[in-house]
């Protein structure tokens, strides 16, 4: 049976932040919301999380999966950033947008696309997510929070606590979200391809 916290989408509290990490470092499975769609979480390094979170969602390991990351800086670490790819960033970032770059060593090889050595990247524009990964101190392995065999996400807390209570370790309550996924660019070229239209203005990066 998941627990479920309600904290404040402007003011999250500290205690039930910590509470929420505590849970992630146990190797808990979190639904939270996000800038666009909720979304579900779990640790970078927990094996057993991510097969369990990819279970929940109905994807193989051939599905980015996405870093959710404090700054621009955090994502430099996790993926190769030339001086090109850094300016489009820095004008997107936080925001919507989920960008697939070339992973570095410091990602773990089961969580890179098996054939491409690439990985989803974000910096989200949500306080409650923000303080998570501010208190976790490194990025939160994520998914937006579509269920298998269906085409929009959930976006009511309450509902998610109803289908997933079984399923998921934590649901935070921070209000409804945005049915609209974020906005995925790649920016493994030499010039960036969209590869899903969501939230965002992609006029950023010229498409």
């Amino acid at each position: 049976m998941s627990q479920f916290f309600q904290i404040h989408p402007e003011n999250p509290q500290l205690r039930l932040i910590k509470q929420a990490v505590q849970m992630i470092h146990q190797g808990g499975i979190v639904a939270l919301p996000t800038d666009s769609c909720y979304a579900l979480v779990c640790h970078l390094d927990d094996k057993d999380a991510v097969i369990r979170l990819r279970r929940i969602r109905g994807v193989d390991d051939k599905h980015h999966l996405t870093l959710l990351c404090r700054d621009l800086s955090e994502i430099a670490l996790y993926a190769k950033v030339d001086n090109r790819q850094f300016r489009l960033l820095k004008a997107a970032t936080p925001g919507p947008y989920t960008f697939i770059l070339e992973a570095t060593k410091e990602v773990p090889r089961r969580l890179s696309h098996p054939s491409r050595k690439t990985i989803g990247l974000r910096v989200p524009e949500n306080r409650i997510t923000h303080a998570l990964l501010e208190e976790l101190g490194q990025p939160l392995l994520g998914a937006t929070l579509i269920l298998p065999n269906e085409d929009e996400p959930l976006t009511d807390p309450e509902i998610i606590r109803e289908r997933l209570e079984k399923l998921v370790d934590l649901v935070i309550d921070g209000g409804a979200c945005s049915l609209v996924p974020t906005s995925v660019i790649d920016m493994t070229h030499e010039t960036p391809e969209l590869i899903r239209q969501g939230r965002g203005d992609v006029g950023l990066f010229g498409l």
